[in-house]
């Protein structure tokens, strides 16, 4: 039987590329990057081609990537930096309800030094509106926190007010952006958007785990909270798992268009939403203006676990909410205040480029056919 994966904003499947990259990487360009003999200027020199690859998608500059362990990573150096280098200026950090666990739980870890966080709250599709960011900014905030993307409804945030908010207010806030879920997905430069730290993650872009990257904006100092032998700029120090970073910066090479990205999901949003629509029960999350690789909706009356456990039986593979809060309420559909019941049932879909229209009337299929069997065990 045919897989069907439909599970990307957790993880994509690595580019064939990509996976080439990385196998060269490790039997062929081996040698440590800060090796001073022809084995160590290879990897040196793919060491700078991948960080040109990277900056070259966020249009930023190659001195301006720092490579970390993943998403997870760079937004801890991101909120840990910028805060320590700045609490002299003040202690009060904006941010919202529906960040993913890599910035709350850091957030939280920030409060317990003292910090105080300001946590907008959504509405009932998940939207952060302008005028939420201009009231929270205040002259004392030294630091604005907010995804591009919804990890789990796909909601786009506000970040163009987030900057004006900064400018407007006169705070010596930097604005840091996780950008994890849009990275590939929607134009994103930083320099136009006002952004001094932006957190993104290779296994999202079919480039492999264990590697992501940070932009910091040039001029813009924040404290390191790792210490070593100087790499990345003295911020992320030990030796530069070259395999995964190569194998990143040839997955940006060969991202497409995200213009042409977003067209594509939208038809398969639009169709999974339109074929739905009709079927009792089913109930749209997501908001019709989310970014469409992620579809979020509830199958009412029916658990998600059992649901999607009936759905891997059908070899079609989606999640019930964020992969990284496995077995916990969504804290994104808690703060959006939906029902217990819509919230307890609800299913995450998430395309990639590889997806077919084939795989969304399949998915649809496989869900009418749980209905049935489902709701009457």
């Amino acid at each position: 039987m045919q897989e069907i994966y439909l599970d990307n904003s957790a993880t994509t499947k690595v580019c064939e590329e990509a996976a080439k990259t990385a196998f060269s990487l490790m039997t062929e360009t081996y040698g440590n990057p800060s090796s001073l003999h022809k084995m160590g200027f290879e990897a040196e020199k793919a060491l700078r081609l991948a960080r040109e690859q990277v900056a070259k998608v966020l249009s930023a500059q190659p001195d301006e990537i720092i490579f970390t362990s993943g998403g997870t990573e760079a937004d801890n150096l991101a909120l840990f930096g910028a805060t320590h280098a700045r609490k002299k200026r003040g202690k009060r950090i904006v941010s919202t309800a529906i960040e993913h666990p890599a910035v709350l739980n850091t957030l939280h870890s920030l409060e317990e030094e003292g910090f105080e966080v300001l946590y907008l709250m959504p509405d009932k599709e998940g939207h952060i509106s302008p005028e939420q960011v201009f009231e929270a900014v205040n002259p004392d905030t030294i630091l604005v926190s907010m995804m591009a993307v919804n990890n789990e409804v796909g909601t786009i945030l506000p970040i163009e007010a987030a900057h004006m908010a900064i400018e407007s207010s006169g705070a010596p806030a930097l604005l840091h952006v996780d950008a994890v879920q849009a990275f590939g997905k929607l134009p994103l430069s930083p320099k136009h958007l006002g952004i001094d730290l932006l957190s993104i993650s290779a296994h999202k872009i079919h480039g492999p785990k264990g590697v992501g990257a940070l932009y910091l904006k040039k001029g813009i100092t924040i404290r390191p909270h790792t210490f070593g032998g100087g790499q990345e700029r003295n911020l992320r120090p030990g030796t530069e798992a070259m395999p995964l970073i190569g194998a990143f910066g040839t997955a940006c090479s060969v991202l497409p268009s995200p213009l042409v990205s977003r067209k594509k999901a939208q038809a398969l949003s639009d169709l999974l939403f339109e074929t739905l629509a009709s079927v009792p029960g089913v109930v749209r999350n997501s908001p019709t203006d989310a970014l469409p690789f992620v579809c979020n909706l509830s199958v009412l009356g029916i658990r998600a676990e059992t649901m999607l456990h009936f759905l891997s039986s059908k070899n079609i593979y989606v999640s019930s909410g964020s992969a990284c809060s496995k077995g916990k309420k969504s804290p994104v559909l808690s703060a959006m205040k939906l029902s217990s019941e819509r919230i307890d049932s609800a299913l995450r879909v998430s395309f990639s480029r590889y997806n077919t229209e084939e795989d969304v009337l399949a998915f649809c299929d496989a869900i009418k056919e749980g209905i049935r069997s489902l709701q009457h065990v």
